[in-house]
Order: C-alpha cells, then sequence, then structure tokens
C-alpha cells in the first residue's frame, strides 16, 4: 500500500482534539519541559570529549542563520505537502518522533546555550531517501526511508536524531559557512589586489560554491558522540549506536549511497570510534533507566 495513501484523512478540526495522543505543537512542547525535570538531574559535565567549538564560526551570526534555516525549512515543509509527502500530526510515525525528540531535547541546552530558546520542530516527510536532518536553530526532519528500509528501533532513532541534532547544536553548518565566507572574502580581495576587477568577482564566487556544507570528518566524528551522550542520557541504549551503524553499512552495500549515507560515510573506524566510548556514556543511560 502507498504510504500517501494512509495520510489521505478527513480534515482535521481546527483546536486539537482532546482524544488526540499527540495534539500537536503544544503537546510536543508540554513532553519536553516535563522530560528538562529529569535532565536536571543527571550530571551536568560532558562525559564524551570533543573539545571547544571553532571561533571561526563567529563569522556568521547565529541568529542570522537560524532565522534563514526557518525559513527554509518552512519552505521544504511547505513543498512537501502540496505533494501530499507531509505526514500529518495525528500519523503513528510523526507521534513516535516527537516523542523521542521530546526526551532528547532537554539535553541539548549544556552543548549550546541558545539551544534553550529554540523553537524545536519535527517532521515526517515521505520519501524513499534514507535521510535526516536537523537545520540550525532545531528544524527537524526524518523521511520515511529512513524508518521503513533500516527497520530502526526507537533506540537506533534516537542516536540519528541525536546525531543530526548535535551537527546544529555544534554549529557546523555555521562554521562551514563561516569558512567560506573567509574564503570567498580573501579571493575577492585578493581579485581587487591584482586588478582582476569582475573577473576576479566571478571567480571568487564560483570558489566559494565548490565549498559545499558537507560536514568534515572531525564534524561527523563530533556528531556521533554528542549524539550518542544526548541519546544515553534520554535513557535510549547507547550500544543502539553500534548497531545503526552497521544497519548503514549494509544499506551502502547496495546500489548506489542513500541520500544520508552520502555525506555520512560508514566504516570500521567509525563504529570503532562509537564502541570505544560506550563506556563513557554508559552510566548515563543506566541512571537515566533507573530514575525514568
Amino acid at each position: 500500500m502507498c504510504w500517501i495513501c494512509d495520510f489521505k484523512t478527513p480534515d482535521a478540526p481546527s483546536g486539537p482534539s482532546a482524544h488526540s495522543p499527540w495534539a500537536p505543537r503544544r503537546a510536543f512542547l508540554l513532553a519536553a519541559g516535563a522530560a528538562a525535570a529529569t535532565a536536571a538531574a543527571s550530571p551536568a559535565l560532558a562525559q564524551v570529549d570533543v573539545g571547544k567549538a571553532s571561533a571561526m564560526r563567529q563569522l556568521v551570526p547565529a541568529a542570522s542563520l537560524e532565522s534563514s534555516a526557518t525559513k527554509q525549512y518552512a519552505q521544504v515543509l511547505a513543498e512537501a505537502r502540496a505533494k501530499g509527502a507531509l505526514a500529518p500530526e495525528h500519523y503513528p510515525q510523526v507521534v513516535r518522533l516527537r516523542a523521542i525528540a521530546a526526551r532528547l531535547i532537554p539535553y541539548a541546552g549544556q552543548w549550546n546555550p541558545r539551544a534553550k530558546g529554540w523553537q524545536w520542530e519535527v517532521n515526517l516527510i515521505g520519501s524513499k531517501q534514507i535521510n535526516a536532518w536537523c537545520m540550525p536553530g532545531g528544524k527537524i526532519a526524518f523521511y520515511t526511508g529512513i524508518l521503513d528500509q533500516l527497520k530502526l528501533t526507537d533506540d537506533e532513532v534516537a542516536m540519528v536524531m541525536g546525531h543530526e541534532m548535535a551537527h546544529a547544536l555544534r554549529e557546523h553548518a555555521r562554521e562551514r559557512m563561516a569558512k567560506n565566507t573567509a574564503t570567498d572574502m580573501g579571493l575577492r580581495l585578493g581579485a581587487q589586489l591584482l586588478g582582476l576587477g569582475q573577473a576576479g568577482d566571478l571567480a571568487a564566487g564560483v570558489g566559494s560554491q565548490l565549498l559545499t556544507l558537507k560536514y568534515s570528518r572531525d564534524d561527523e566524528t563530533e556528531a556521533d558522540l554528542v549524539g550518542l551522550e544526548i541519546a544515553a542520557r534520554a535513557g535510549y541504549n547507547p550500544k543502539a549506536s553500534v548497531a545503526l551503524w552497521k544497519k548503514m553499512a549494509a544499506a551502502n552495500s547496495g546500489n548506489g549511497p542513500p541520500g544520508f549515507l552520502s555525506t555520512h560515510p560508514t566504516g570500521p573506524d567509525r563504529i570503532r570510534q562509537l564502541e570505544a566510548n560506550l563506556p563513557k556514556v554508559q552510566g548515563l543511560y543506566e541512571q537515566a533507566k533507573t530514575s525514568g
């Protein structure tokens, strides 16, 4: 059966139903707020070591980037809605994703103080792509392909979501854009000094476009470890991170890399690094399970 057909439901009433297991926005925020009380009782210091965020990101104002991300996110949702590919609020997988997010979000603030003021959103888009992402400002999207094709458990979903949240919390996109900006500024200045004029400006523009926003190996490692800790604090089994990437590796062995894997390379080194960090977060997971 086409999953989109499952989404074709009667128009919902304007207000949230009292019987709905997930009254849209308000329920999501209330769930995250309730989980914050549990978060306050867990160890404040990070258990994984990822160092300090790059100072270069200061070249790009965080507020401006988050504002742009909000607009782009709205556009993505609008396009998906127009195609009938945006899952409705009460769709079971949306409920599931938002419930997991509500447990993770309270642990985001220690990695980025700005996250405490973010208007987090979680949505599901119908697509065979094995993909998920989180834009600056906490705008999360999952594609049905990653849930259906990999048959992810809740623990594995939490690892994917934590990883993507970590990219936003560590401001990897902001850092990458800052580096692109610095490179572009340097090329433009050089063009002016050499008297290349508009031709130099054009070259500078093309050069900056070659630096895509694909994350570096270091960025991926940071996201793996920060996401691992966030998920463990929220009570999700950290061992699921290893199971997840084994599934990813298996998916990558097919014909052509799925969307997620084109920017998230798999390999034994990645799995070994996760395994090496499991003991650092196991106590957080056990404490969360005990207190939960």
